[in-house]
């Protein structure tokens, strides 16, 4: 068969049965989060460009390569969001909402990346922000937080890796010696850097250590730790010893930077050892100068952002079988489908998943598609059932039957159900 259209390149259509995984993962992330003072929002999915620009970094490859960025019929210049963290911190502005404020997201990204198993050009995330809080316990609460919702999501053998930035101050020193040591490699001709990084080397020489080619040719560079004042290393330290205390594992990863220019201090990155080259499934920081840079007043924030199409690439393997409709009504004649009619409304009145067959056909051909669906049991109605007030109840799979009350039908769903939750 021919397809005359196919979806764009880096999308994908979510089918059923992930679909509804992923909708257990997203409602095992709120609960975790409103735990912790929470609430979620919803911001648009195009914003003026110059937010992105302005708060990720106009040399950041996102910005530079990878923003969908278009016109509107008034000229002005959109861009659909590569990343929610300004987007919120704008609705946080505009709507005037008083710090502390602890604010969550489950929303979908937008970068023309090369697509990967695990890297989309669609992409969902589920985020938390924290606007107004300066401590050092709060940026462990957080990566604990990550830590827990990871968890309860159903990952297991992830690592949890943590570093300071310092201050853009503190920073500034850092990249002069980090492109001093490049420059000196490089005339020594014991580096040689890849076209990107020679770029990256003039606007940013941090990105490098983003790069996969040439990151890990720097294994003798100089870390920012070292170039951290008492204050940013003393709250640092802060930071790892809630951690430690409160029993979360984490590698201190010194040359760990992050790949946006507003983080501040603490940042971190959460990995999965068998997703391959995409293996970062949460990642964030603290950014205590942002608000500030996009018009606001001065406000310490830190928030972090889990892939959701990564952890269920993770889980792919735990994904369930998507089952049919609980009930399928059958009736065995045309004076019985009224009857049938009635009942398939009063099990969808109790929010049973029932359905049936819209078409008058035989009760062979019926129970064929009740089969073909998937139907977990078919409630079967003929005159003689009718007549003593009863249904016959037929398991789909081991062919059992029961005569039973229709209100029975209510109570064998429950039953069910609560089986479920057990095993």
């Amino acid at each position: 068969m021919s397809i005359k259209y196919q979806r764009p390149r880096g999308t994908r259509d979510i089918l059923p049965e992930e679909e509804k995984f992923r909708e257990g993962l997203i409602r095992a992330a709120r609960r975790l989060l409103e735990s912790y003072g929470y609430t979620f929002l919803v911001t648009p999915s195009f914003e003026y460009a110059e937010l992105f620009s302005r708060s990720i970094g106009s040399t950041t490859d996102i910005i530079e390569k990878e923003m969908f960025v278009f016109q509107d019929k008034g000229e002005r210049v959109l861009a659909l969001r590569p990343e929610a963290t300004a987007s919120v911190i704008r609705a946080f502005l505009e709507n005037q909402i008083h710090p502390p404020s602890k604010l969550a997201y489950v929303l979908n990204m937008f970068r023309a990346e090369r697509p990967q198993r695990g890297r989309y050009r669609e992409f969902w995330q589920i985020g938390a922000e924290a606007l107004g809080i300066r401590d050092p316990l709060l940026d462990a609460e957080m990566i604990e937080m990550a830590v827990k919702l990871l968890t309860e999501m159903g990952l297991k053998d992830f690592q949890v890796e943590i570093n300071s930035i310092g201050t853009p101050e503190e920073r500034d020193v850092y990249k002069r010696s980090l492109l001093d040591y490049i420059e000196e490699k490089e005339l020594m001709r014991e580096l040689t850097l890849c076209e990107s990084c020679n770029r990256r080397k003039t606007v940013n020489v941090l990105r490098i250590l983003d790069c996969e080619i040439d990151a890990p040719k720097l294994v003798d560079a100089p870390v920012i730790l070292e170039f951290l004042s008492r204050e940013s290393y003393q709250y640092f330290e802060h930071v790892r010893s809630y951690l430690t205390n409160w029993g979360i594992e984490y590698v201190a990863n010194p040359k760990m930077v992050r790949g946006l220019d507003y983080y501040t201090h603490t940042v971190f990155e959460i990995k999965v050892k068998d997703l391959g080259a995409q293996d970062t499934v949460c990642g964030g920081g603290r950014y205590d100068r942002l608000v500030e840079e996009l018009g606001g007043p001065a406000t310490p924030a830190m928030g972090f952002a889990v892939g959701l199409d990564r952890v269920v690439v993770a889980l792919e393997n735990q994904i369930p079988k998507l089952k049919g409709p609980f009930y399928f009504v059958a009736t065995v004649g045309e004076m019985e489908r009224g009857y049938g009619v009635r009942l398939l409304k009063k099990l969808r009145e109790w929010y049973i998943p029932s359905d049936m067959c819209y078409e008058l056909k035989s009760l062979k051909a019926q129970l064929k598609i009740a089969d073909r669906i998937e139907a977990q049991k078919a409630v079967i109605v003929g005159e003689d059932e009718i007549l003593k007030g009863k249904v016959k109840v037929r398991d789909m799979v081991t062919g059992e039957e029961l005569e039973v009350d229709e209100k029975e039908l209510k109570t064998i769903y429950e039953n069910s159900i609560q089986r479920h939750k057990a095993s």
